[in-house]
């Protein structure tokens, strides 16, 4: 079914979008009547289109986990000059041996925005992440920070699919199957091989991306559950088609095998007049994430906050989670509620889009993003600890907070950029250095 919603933004609002509303649904949708033909590959395409098929998954993989889509268009995707290989920038990709890994905790402040000219895809910097795109396993971590709109230059992820986390700032996707907009606390996902361009829409644009290489994100089972309850798919928005007949001087780049390409085309490559199939950018607000938590006592593991998974081959294992800690409400009895410390075979990148986060009581402000990796001792620091151990256990509603997690099964090896940037908080241990030897003392 499609869904009406208002488009967001202050500088460049636009009329109002018709998104069409599910998860991994199969979707058809024409910009114009009588484009979708009722067979995938007729003999001649209606109104002179051609048909191409996109396929994101193996053709004989299971139904469930099949991805692909037909798309009608005024061009096929193979109209343009070769590609020619240019300056990747500050993206990297697996596998990441800049520099030796590191045992430490680590945390970030936010990313400036650059005073030049900076798209989004310029703007991307890769903080670290592990596997390899080429064996189709792991994930990469990125900031991203833009103060221009892509007007001319289009591009493509043959290396992943790409979660993207707007902290500052709206973005607008224009897409081969049609156009999203997405504020902060909500996301959007763009399936490997989708091309796309984005506008800001407004002057800035701050955020985080994880380019996930293994398989596509899905959501979680919900096991005792029962039917309801995390992220509902109906809350999923994908676009309907809206065709871009531009022709001109344009581009079209691609991140290959960890390489950055680009080719010269001389018509937009999101000329889709109709589409069919599950294969399809979408959006999702943060905000309607319908959190469980604990009504008795014990602090809960977080992956009764996930929302997106990425599985992996060993069941109950992902290659990739996105969690998220949006406003609940915290009950539990007699219960240090904040998270307590831990160590986890699995890494943790974290970052913040809005408000506090109830286990860092300062220095952790929106934008900024810490990494704890694969058995590394983290946890509340000392003033959260104190607050979270002597607070009345009274109901309380924790407002005004949107965290995340990139969490993997994986460790995350950092990029030259991360371990050396200015960014990188240099006393970020001693956020814990205060806590107090209380054994044989009063339970006080």
């Amino acid at each position: 079914m499609a869904s009406v919603l208002q488009s967001v933004g202050e500088d460049k609002r636009t009329a109002t979008l018709v998104y069409q509303s599910g998860f991994g649904n199969e979707f058809a949708t024409e910009a114009l009547a009588g484009a979708l033909p009722a067979q995938n590959s007729p003999q001649q395409g209606l109104l002179g289109l051609y048909g191409e098929q996109l396929t994101g998954t193996a053709f004989a993989a299971p139904r469930a986990a099949n991805r692909w889509v037909w798309l009608y268009r005024i061009r096929p995707s193979a109209m343009h000059e070769p590609f020619q290989q240019i300056e990747n920038g500050m993206i990297r990709s697996g596998p990441f041996n800049e520099v030796p890994p590191t045992p430490n905790q680590l945390r970030w402040r936010p990313l400036s925005i650059p005073s030049a000219p900076t798209d989004f895809i310029a703007g991307i910097i890769t903080l670290g992440g592990n596997g390899s795109p080429e064996l189709q396993t792991g994930a990469a971590i990125h900031f991203y920070a833009a103060n221009t709109s892509m007007t001319d230059r289009f591009f493509y992820n043959s290396d992943g699919e790409m979660l993207i986390v707007p902290q500052l700032g709206g973005l607008r996707f224009h897409t081969e199957m049609g156009v999203l907009e997405v504020s902060s606390g909500e996301i959007c996902v763009i399936p490997r091989g989708v091309k796309f361009r984005v506008e800001l829409m407004e002057a800035r644009a701050r955020g985080y991306i994880c380019e996930n290489y293994g398989a596509f994100f899905r959501l979680p089972e919900l096991g005792p559950l029962g039917s309801f309850g995390l992220a509902y798919p109906r809350d999923f928005l994908s676009p309907v088609a809206q065709q871009d007949e531009r022709e001109g001087e344009f581009r079209l780049v691609t991140k290959f095998g960890g390489a950055m390409f680009e080719a010269r085309i001389d018509h937009s490559p999101l000329d889709v007049v109709a589409w069919r199939g599950n294969l399809a950018p979408y959006k999702y607000d943060l905000f309607k994430y319908n959190c469980y938590n604990t009504v008795s006592y014990d602090h809960p593991d977080p992956s009764i906050y996930a929302v997106l998974g990425s599985p992996a081959d060993v069941a109950g294992t992902s290659n990739i989670d996105f969690a998220i800690f949006p406003p609940r409400w915290t009950v539990a009895n007699d219960t240090f509620r904040p998270p307590p410390f831990h160590r986890n075979i699995a890494s943790e990148f974290m970052g913040l889009v809005r408000g506090e986060y109830v286990g860092k009581a300062e220095g952790f402000v929106p934008g900024s993003a810490s990494l704890h990796n694969s058995m590394i001792g983290h946890g509340p620091d000392t003033e959260a600890y104190e607050r979270g151990r002597t607070v009345e256990l009274k109901p309380q509603y924790i407002d005004n907070t949107m965290a995340f997690m990139f969490e993997t099964q994986l460790m995350i090896r950092l990029t030259k950029f991360a371990a050396e940037t200015d960014l990188l908080e240099a006393d970020y241990y001693t956020h814990w250095l205060g806590l107090q030897k209380r054994f044989g003392g009063e339970n006080k």
